[in-house]
């Protein structure tokens, strides 16, 4: 069975807030993992004020002591905004207080943009060196070597693993260089995820974390009782993506009945291309969308978002996602 596993936006809805978000987040974790959900992830993202997840191993703690067995993780940590000590701090803290649960994806983007990002008090050009942190991080988290003066305090020796992530060809010749497993962002970028799974698998060297190649694929998902009930749903996130155009970083926000009344055709038709592997609607529906996805991907796991509004309707399309993968 293909393991199935949940990256969570945490967003801010419309009349809410971001501690509502929290907790809505960790009540979904503790849900998914009754479920049968494999991970939970949530992502660094700043000066968002929809999304409120820009503490990122603040927000892995406050889920993971929320829940017993399901793991939880970054996915990921933008890792050109910090230096990669702190990160095998924070997250050797993390697998101290939740051994065995903890897991790290590493990102090459800023999450934000360049304002911000020089905000952060980092060098734009950090992500050049983006390969050599991760091999810095991964030091920094194994045994501690003879000689080794600066280490990380919890940290050394934890192996948290590591995770590259990508929505190009150049996460998925790292993670194949350094034998680590990889999740792309066809969720946000589907148009490279063939040849980047492709490449990943053609070039992956084992390592002393991973065998053989893992490849994780980020899908939209939205289902309901009804495919009309779904497509309604939907309009939440489609609404998302073109104020993502507009440059506009407001709340999430309820459905609407007409999208077409809300975008233009030009915005339409760059949505068509992010949402381009979604799926969307009823339980019948989703079970076929997921059995084309992954007899086409040969995935070996699934990343979702369901980013739907009202919290409920979010539990019970998850639960009707849970329910359609069983056995596939």
């Amino acid at each position: 069975m293909t393991k199935i596993s949940i990256l969570d936006l945490v967003r801010v809805r419309t009349g809410s807030d971001a501690r509502r978000a929290l907790d809505d987040s960790r009540d979904l974790a503790a849900k998914a993992e009754h479920w049968g959900y494999n991970r939970f992830w949530v992502a660094e993202h700043h000066n968002m004020p929809g999304i409120a997840s820009a503490a990122t191993s603040l927000v892995v703690a406050h889920i993971a002591a929320g829940t017993s067995r399901i793991r939880v993780g970054a996915g990921g940590i933008m890792l050109p905004n910090h230096s990669p000590l702190v990160i095998a701090e924070q997250f050797g803290t993390l697998a101290t207080l939740f051994p065995g649960r903890i897991d790290l994806g590493l990102g090459r983007a800023p999450g934000t943009d360049q304002l911000t990002l020089r905000a952060l008090r980092r060098n734009p050009n950090t992500a050049d060196s983006f390969p050599d942190d991760v091999l810095e991080l991964q030091a920094l988290l194994g045994p501690l070597q003879e000689g080794q003066r600066v280490q990380a305090v919890p940290g050394t020796g934890t192996q948290v693993p590591l995770w590259i992530l990508g929505s190009s060809l150049f996460g998925a010749q790292l993670a194949a260089a350094f034998g680590l497993p990889y999740a792309f962002a066809s969720h946000f970028a589907p148009a490279a995820l063939m040849p980047a799974l492709a490449t990943y698998r053609e070039r992956f060297q084992p390592s002393s974390q991973l065998a053989a190649p893992h490849a994780m694929i980020g899908v939209n998902i939205i289902a309901a009782e009804t495919d009309a009930q779904a497509r309604r749903l939907a309009t939440t996130q489609q609404m998302s993506v073109a104020d993502l155009f507009r440059g506009a970083r407001g709340l999430s926000k309820p459905p609407i009945d007409d999208i077409d009344s809300y975008w233009t055709a030009s915005e339409k038709a760059q949505a068509a291309g992010f949402l381009a592997r979604s799926i969307v609607g009823s339980p019948a529906t989703v079970r076929d969308g997921l059995k084309a996805l992954l007899s086409e991907t040969r995935a070996d796991e699934l990343m979702i978002v369901s980013d739907v509004f009202d919290h409920d309707a979010r539990l019970r399309s998850y639960e009707l996602i849970a329910e359609a993968a069983n056995g596939l």
